[in-house]
């Protein structure tokens, strides 16, 4: 498929612009229709959620609010009351809005205005709970309340609806991630047009992803995070895709093989690796499913449709943009070089090859390091807290974050997060009574009954996400409410949101198990072993507690987190564990394929596990902290995002894969590689015969043979031969001194000579196949040709001509 796609170039690339712009058009045309489908059956605020949406079915929506605040002046002046009660009088009278209680509707009202007398507010009860509330509605609700401010008269707006329509500017961290990823390409490639191939992949494949999420939201619940979480993983896995394999096909080129030999190679090799790290992503994100929250299910169908679109655009659109740019993917210096120097020889150098070096002499010192600062990292994770951040936590600048402070100050803390306690059947009154006796209850006070169901608000002393108002919650549910013998649920926003961190909590050891036992599976039929898909999941473990703590360093206990502009600390968005392990997961897995990959090719070639191992990390290591450095960058820039979710799963995730790259896969996995020896390709020969073959790089034609890929052996069941011949200019002059080589079709050099004085060469060949045969000279330019070996010793005479460079054979 990779050769069709680089012969048909230019009709790949119109198919794939007719496709972005066929969905963008009628993703535009059609709109969206994203449903945050929330559900927890079986708990304690469910039945209460239940309870009130029968008897006060106008009243089970969500109670967002309206807060006003006079300067010099009291709210209860007759001046104030013409703007403001005009104002809710008609947000009142909208579809959709179940009720308006204000602070100018007699005694019970006056409760409503703080003491003060500077701070009011009315409650706005919406029919619907805030996922389902039309935003048409809300920002109607938004502007006809806002309409009232005047000189003196600050108005603004809180709730979870309103919420809803504070977007911060779309598109911002996304452009910042992109830019930031840019300058790491270029200073990776040093080329321009390189540089843009992995971003022009990415653009594709998430642009493609995020229009056809907007048009499967018409037939399905996806739920309106899923596009931002879409285009958050679809960027990262898109460019580091295209990175790998454009790095493996600049490396054939350098070795001078033709530009189509050297894409059809790269996309066999690193295209493979591609597609099996494509498929792991897509089986960590379906670990979701295993927590039964419905809302996730539009998570998994949005995340996995980005990622398999960004894949099929690295092996179709990117051979095809190959094919267009030839040889100029090299940058100009390097295309001198090759045509001046000839071919450069296949070895790791430089800083890569010194630091593999260095893992191979000192393998326990550096994993003990290594460990010891994971370790470091991950302690704060034992104090580990899920819940739910509040507007305290919007940007200073939002109408949300400004009423919540207002109410704060009139009416204390707890005041945003209000409980309700749901009363079936008993003595209210001596609820109430015993409720306002418990600590940290500020106030409490019942609504008239209706439908045999009676309300009782309780207004805790702390914030909605303090730890003493979820101790509240407990302390009602387990002591209060049983020893005033009454049948009662507690509800709330609040107490919705601590049931799901328990949720949530309860189920995230099974899904851990899940994503964990798919990828030991996986892993274990790629590479034949039992110790690498093992050591794999130990690592993955081990980077998803680092980053955790890291989390709970900044974001719960408030270390730096001035420095990111997000309010103040709190606990950790209970949905985040399921959605950040699952791209954990399937990153650091990606990772961990390109790693082994390498050195179980190697592996397979020489049955010497030391020189897999410093091999595999001297010749990916450069790429895997390229491509991690970029996924940091576009992780990091969803900071910008204005929401407080995405840049806590912004930076959890870029701390997890900069531990994971920087740490584990480049110090700590090889070292352990380079303890445990031979014992990592260890599988247990019945285990062996039953297990299916997948393989994630291609075989070598010799090693399919039997044989050796380094040379002849014993193992090869075709008999050794040679290929020889002479190497002559183009008037037929002998040309010494020629470098000629052989190479498998997957680049791995076998052999390799220089011309006579005759012009004339033999080169050994291990078995029967196809290989390739790479001859360069200083005055000349380079040839790469693709030869077939029979029985027999071939004879094969190559011309180098100035001007041109042949096309292969």
């Amino acid at each position: 498929m990779a050769r069709w796609c680089y012969r048909h170039r230019l009709v790949v690339v119109v198919v794939w612009v007719a496709a972005l712009l066929g969905l963008g058009v009628s993703a535009s045309a059609a709109g969206t229709d994203y449903a945050n489908v929330f559900s927890l059956p079986d708990t304690d605020s469910k039945q209460a959620y239940d309870l009130l949406q029968k008897a006060f079915p106008a009243g089970a929506g969500d109670t967002d609010t309206v807060v006003w605040r006079t300067t010099g002046t009291s709210v209860r002046e007759a001046s104030v009351k013409e703007r403001i009660q005009p104002a809710l009088d008609e947000i009142a009278r909208m579809k959709g809005v179940g009720e308006v209680t204000g602070p100018y509707s007699g005694a019970q009202g006056a409760a409503q205005i703080s003491r003060d007398g500077h701070i009011a507010y009315a409650r706005i009860t919406f029919t619907e709970q805030a996922n389902a509330v039309p935003k048409d509605l809300v920002q109607r609700v938004l502007d006809t309340a806002q309409g009232a401010r005047a000189e003196g008269l600050q108005v603004e707006l809180g709730g979870q609806a309103i919420q809803r329509v504070q977007q911060p500017p779309q598109g911002l961290s996304e452009t910042v991630g992109i830019l930031a990823a840019a300058v790491v390409l270029f200073l990776a490639f040093g080329s321009f047009l390189a540089m843009t191939l992995p971003i022009g992949i990415a653009v594709f494949g998430v642009g493609t992803g995020l229009f056809s999420v907007q048009l499967l939201s018409h037939a399905t619940d996806i739920p309106d995070i899923a596009p931002l979480l879409s285009s958050l993983i679809g960027l990262g896995v898109g460019i580091d895709y295209a990175l790998f394999i454009v790095t493996r096909h600049r490396r054939g080129l350098l070795r001078g093989m033709d530009p189509e030999e050297s894409a059809v190679t790269a996309l066999d090799t690193s295209g493979r690796a591609v597609l099996f790290a494509g498929g792991t992503v897509c089986i960590a994100l379906a670990g979701m499913l295993v927590t039964r929250l419905r809302f996730l299910d539009g998570v998994v169908i949005g995340t996995s449709l980005t990622v398999v679109l960004s894949v099929l655009a690295a092996i179709t659109l990117l051979p095809a943009l190959l094919g267009l740019l030839g040889p100029r993917v090299l940058s100009r210096g390097q295309r001198r070089r090759l045509a001046a120097e000839g071919p450069e020889p296949e070895r790791a150098s430089g800083l890569a090859a010194r630091w593999s070096g260095a893992v191979q002499r000192r393998p326990r010192a550096i994993a003990a390091v290594a460990f010891v600062v994971m370790a470091v990292l991950a302690l704060p994770v034992l104090s580990l807290r899920l819940g739910a951040t509040d507007q305290g936590n919007d940007d200073a600048s939002t109408t949300t974050r400004k009423a919540y402070d207002l109410l704060a100050d009139g009416f204390g803390p707890g005041f945003n997060g209000p409980l309700q306690v749901v009363v079936q059947s008993g003595d209210t009154t001596a609820l109430v009574k015993d409720i306002r006796a418990t600590a940290d209850v500020a106030q409490a006070g019942a609504v008239p009954a209706r439908g045999g169901v009676t309300v009782v608000q309780v207004v805790p002393k702390t914030s909605p996400q303090s730890k003493q108002t979820d101790d509240l919650i407990d302390d009602l549910r387990d002591r209060v409410i049983p020893e005033a013998g009454v049948q009662a649920h507690v509800g709330g926003v609040t107490a919705i949101s601590k049931d799901f961190a328990s949720v949530t909590g309860d189920r995230l050891p099974y899904f851990v198990l899940t994503i964990i036992g798919l990828g030991f599976l996986l892993l274990m039929v790629a590479f034949r072993s039992v110790v690498v898909p093992l050591t794999a999941a130990l690592m993955n473990l081990i980077a998803a507690a680092a980053s955790f703590g890291v989390l709970v360093a900044i974001f719960q206990w408030g270390w730096g987190l001035d420095l990111l502009g997000l309010g103040k600390e709190g606990p950790i968005n209970a949905f985040l564990p399921v959605i950040m392990l699952s791209l954990l997961f399937g990153l650091s897995m990606d990772y961990q394929v390109f790693l082994v990959s390498r050195m179980h090719e190697e592996w397979v070639h020489t049955k010497d596990n030391a020189r897999a191992v410093r091999v595999g990390l001297a010749e990916t290591s450069r790429v895997i902290n390229s491509a991690a450095l970029i996924m940091v960058c576009v992780f990091m820039a969803f900071v910008l995002s204005g929401d407080s979710g995405a840049a806590m799963a912004g930076v959890g995730l870029a701390a997890a894969v900069a531990l994971d790259a920087f740490l584990l896969r480049t110090a700590l996995v090889p070292a352990a590689m380079h303890l445990l020896g031979s014992a990592n390709w260890w599988l247990p020969g019945w285990l062996d015969r039953r297990l299916p073959h997948l393989a994630v790089e291609p075989a070598d034609p010799a090693a399919e043979r039997g044989a050796p890929a380094d040379g002849p052996g014993p193992g090869a069941s075709g008999p050794a031969s040679a290929v020889h011949g002479f190497v002559r200019a183009a008037d037929g002059a002998a040309v010494e001194g020629a470098s000629v080589s052989l190479l498998t079709r997957g680049g791995r050099r076998l052999d390799g000579v220089a011309s006579l004085a005759d012009g004339s060469y033999i080169l050994s060949v291990p078995a029967p196949g196809p290989y390739l045969l790479s001859v360069s000279a200083p005055s000349y330019l380079s040839r790469a040709e693709q030869v077939v070996v029979q029985d027999g010793p071939l004879v094969y005479d190559v011309e180098l001509a100035d001007g041109e460079v042949d096309a292969v054979n």
